[in-house]
């Protein structure tokens, strides 16, 4: 396995559903927690009720964006050295892409839908 536990934060339930099957088909993570509002994930994390190493974070949600979320996650007093995240959209916005060269928290922005082989280009 390259990671323990896996956060999926994306508000569509079928894009939930086709990359929870393409991360359980491989040995990317031990564990996938998968939950539909970037405010839940905030307050699951702020709590520690999940503590993952990687994180796909969908850009485009209602409530609260991907780039919202960052800004949110910023404030949360837990370690974040350990945690790797990965912009997971269908945007093709470069706007979207150069904001998430531009975070300090973004390891890499990945086009929909995920694939076996962007997996495999991760694992350290």
């Amino acid at each position: 396995m390259c990671f323990k536990t896996c956060l999926l934060i994306d508000d569509n339930y079928i894009d939930n559903f086709v990359t929870r099957k393409i991360i359980e088909g491989s040995n990317f993570a031990e564990s996938i927690t998968v939950v539909r509002s970037a405010t839940e994930a905030l307050t699951s994390l702020a709590e520690g009720k999940i503590k993952p190493d990687v994180i796909f974070l969908d850009v485009r949600m209602p409530l609260m964006s991907g780039f919202e979320f960052l800004e949110e996650y910023e404030k949360i007093d837990i370690d974040k050295d350990n945690i790797k995240i990965f912009m997971l959209s269908s945007s093709l916005d470069p706007m979207d892409m150069r904001k998430s060269t531009d975070s300090k928290h973004i390891t890499q922005f990945i086009h929909k839908p995920l694939t076996q082989k962007a997996l495999e280009d991760l694992c350290p």
